[in-house]
């Protein structure tokens, strides 16, 4: 139960990071507008000329402030299509669609609640003190009655309950729940127009109409929790600070980090400040309201406000690159140039970006003990800037970048960002001497320690020294195959996404997820956690996924179950042969199958030919892992028909996705693989017509696959067939009497020793 529970908040949690991504860009419009309208800024640099009310860059800038401050207005929305798109499976673009209906049905709902009960009322927007209408003005506002103060807000120009971004995932979680369970449901003929993805919308808007109803009851009384709790933490002082950034550290292993701060940043939970005649909730929001009227305070709220962000500063630039300048110097000499490279690069992206993870997982597999040294000092990082008045925000992470746009650029007086270079500076000596201290200490393995090869498992040159193609598309494949591999076979992957810095899986059957394989594609780090699996590999995880994401349609829908895949053979008998694993894998568990094979030992059984054309033993094959029967023991045709038949009653375990090869199943439990020529898989499925499915029962000379010959031939490195029988007991073999022209369905081989 808890594994399932870490498993939904994991992909709750990445799919977070689909409306988080656009935050830098929208905080980088508004920092960057913000800042170069400052009154004061202008005046203290003498830039009215140029960037003064009135001239041209200035009304640009004020643009730039307005489009980036318009997303943080509507976060809400975005999370509940971020969400919706996040957890859905399959069909994205349609749960994203249902997310925004259901988003404004959900909230119509409330409103129209709030009118008829009363506690919402239109009034006449101008009054005198008497509160008589002015006669001759026009115009109403709505207000609240018996309601807390700010309970009520606007949204998307309806009003509704202030739900924040809880409103938002409320609408993602529910919609991306109904989008799995109907995009693919099947509606009596009449109404089939209106079945599989046409119905989500439908069953979407219907739901969040009673929703709504419910959080209209529901909702008031959460809000009041959510003040309560704000409150309490607000009121912590400076160790409910430190606490708070201990938890933030330690949570990232887990990959639950981003619901454990997202509260504090988007909703009440991390306070709540007037900005420009308007209430606003959450640290970041606050800061970003601020931020908008940088010219109209004094100085940016730390509490509440930045108290939950600033502390990042000085480890993300300043601490962590002392950590890696320990690692490197207490590195073997050998070994230093090798870590050097990893430990560089990893806190360059730290100091510049504030992607803290390639860095953070290069010990923390090899020496959690210094992952919880790190904590508590990120704590108290926090505590820090707390206790400093350090105002400077940020959008996602706490690199240089964020530090000049949102600390230097609107100026020391309204950030104190000068504190964070001062403590950054006793951070890096404290990182460096404390780190180097404790590696020495307890003989930690860390990067360049290590007499096994491990660290090199690290670097991006590994995967780089794998590719034997230039073409890109093919190394990408490669790597891609590599990681399903690594996840167990892409039958075993349930969902694939990716956050910033980690590749998030879920699998079916954790215990064939293999780390090794998974660190040999440049994953600094694997967890698992039930059937939620993290790969790390930094930055460039978008373009992995992406690439794996494209391939797995074409990947062979089987279980992996090889420790490692023999050089030499091509990438067809490679995948033919982590196939066949799977159906090994099963008939060592088949009870029944043992049965028979005992039954039948000391018998010898006739093979009949699939094919029509030159049979001959196994050992021709043109491919190695076939011809030194890797994958097992068989016989090969040279066909001369394209047509492919049955040659028992049999059962298909699996057709592959191209249609080149399927896995068969005799009723005596006897399994087999056609394999229809050599690296056909490239051909993507042209040329192939299977004629079965998955499960179907097909009796002897029934059609079960027609290729086109001439097509295989001219485009594939060889047209032989191979018959492989994968999961034959220790000592039989396989043997053809003859090599000789023959038609499907004629005796080909013998299987005798069983």
């Amino acid at each position: 139960m808890k594994d399932k529970i870490f498993g939904v908040l994991q992909r709750v949690g990445r799919s977070f990071m689909l409306p988080i991504a656009i935050l830098p860009v929208a905080g980088l419009l508004l920092g960057i507008g913000g800042s170069f309208t400052n009154a004061t800024m202008i005046q203290a640099y003498h830039l009215e000329a140029i960037l003064g009310p009135g001239t041209l860059l200035n009304g640009f800038l004020n643009i730039l402030n307005s489009c980036g401050n318009v997303v943080f207005e509507n976060l809400p929305l975005l999370f509940a299509i971020g969400v919706a798109v996040g957890m859905a499976k399959q069909e994205k673009e349609v749960a994203a669609l249902a997310s925004v209906i259901a988003f404004f049905i959900m909230h119509t709902a409330i409103h129209a609640l709030l009118v008829l009960s009363g506690r919402l009322v239109t009034v006449p927007e101008v009054m005198d003190g008497a509160g008589n209408v002015l006669a001759g003005m026009v115009g109403s506002v709505e207000q609240t009655v018996g309601m807390l103060d700010g309970s009520v807000t606007k949204v998307l120009g309806i009003s509704s309950l202030q739900m924040g971004v809880f409103g938002g995932v409320i609408v993602g979680l529910g919609v991306a729940a109904l989008h799995n369970k109907y995009y693919k449901i099947q509606l009596p003929q009449v109404l089939s127009f209106f079945g599989g993805t046409r119905f989500v919308p439908i069953i979407c808007s219907v739901a969040y109409i009673f929703v709504g109803i419910l959080m209209y009851f529901v909702w008031p009384v959460i809000q009041t929790g959510i003040y309560g709790l704000g409150a309490l933490v607000n009121s912590s002082g400076y160790v409910g600070t430190w606490i708070y950034g201990i938890i933030e550290r330690a949570l990232i292993p887990f990959g639950l980090h981003h619901v454990f701060y997202m509260p504090f940043w988007q909703t009440a939970v991390g306070g709540q400040l007037e900005v420009g005649g308007q209430m606003i909730y959450g640290a970041q929001n606050i800061f970003f309201a601020q931020l908008a009227h940088v010219g109209e305070i004094a100085h940016f709220s730390v509490n509440p406000g930045t108290r939950f962000m600033t502390g990042k500063f000085p480890f993300m630039i300043f601490g962590l690159p002392g950590a890696a300048l320990a690692m490197y110097q207490v590195a073997k000499p050998e070994k230093k140039q090798a870590a050097g490279g990893l430990l560089i690069s990893a806190a360059l992206t730290a100091m510049l970006t504030g992607i803290t993870e390639p860095l953070e997982f290069t010990f923390i597999f090899v020496a959690p003990f210094l992952y919880a040294v790190h904590s508590v000092l990120a704590g108290a990082a926090y505590m820090l800037m707390h206790i400093l008045n350090v105002g400077v925000g940020m959008t996602f992470s706490g690199g240089i970048i964020d530090l000049v746009l949102f600390g230097i650029l609107p100026g020391a007086g309204k950030t104190s960002w000068y504190w964070i270079p001062v403590v950054g500076v006793i951070y890096f000596a404290v990182y460096f001497f404390l780190f180097k201290f404790l590696i020495l200490k307890f003989d930690l393995k860390t990067p360049g320690r290590d007499d096994s090869e491990e660290v090199k498992l690290y670097r991006r040159s590994d995967v780089d020294a794998r590719k034997n193609s230039a073409d890109s598309q093919a190394a990408a494949d490669e790597r891609s195959q590599m990681i399903l591999n690594g996840l167990g076979g892409r039958k075993n992957v349930v969902d694939v996404d990716c956050c910033i810095t980690r590749l998030r899986c879920t699998v079916s059957k954790p215990e064939l997820v293999n780390e090794t394989i998974l660190k040999k594609t440049g994953a600094a780090g694997v967890i698992k956690k039930g059937q939620g699996v993290q790969v790390i590999y930094g930055p460039t995880v978008p373009n992995i996924k992406a690439d794996l994401v494209a391939y797995m349609p074409s990947a062979p829908d089987v279980e992996y179950h090889e420790e490692e895949s023999t050089e030499g053979s091509t990438a067809e008998g490679r995948e033919a042969k982590n196939s066949t694993a799977d159906m090994a894998g099963k008939a060592d568990g088949s009870t029944a199958a043992k049965e028979n094979k005992k039954a039948a030992a000391g018998k010898t059984l006739p093979l009949y030919s699939p094919f029509t054309g030159k049979v001959e033993s196994i050992e021709h094959a043109p491919d190695v892992t076939f011809a030194q029967k890797m994958i097992g023991d068989g016989f090969m045709v040279m066909p001369t028909s394209g047509e492919v038949l049955a040659p028992c009653d049999l059962d298909v375990a699996f057709v592959f996705p191209t249609g080149h090869a399927m896995g068969l199943k005799t009723a005596d439990g006897i399994e087999f693989m056609l394999h229809i020529g050599v690296d056909t898989v490239k051909l993507e499925g042209k040329g192939f017509e299977p004629q079965v499915k998955d499960g179907a029962h097909v009796k002897r000379g029934g059609c079960l696959l027609k290729f086109d010959l001439e097509y295989v031939k001219n485009n594939a490195v060889s047209s032989a067939c191979m018959v492989i029988y994968t999961a034959l007991p220790e000592g039989a073999s396989i043997t053809v009497p003859e090599e000789r022209e023959l038609q499907a369905l004629d005796h080909a081989a013998d299987l005798t020793g069983i």
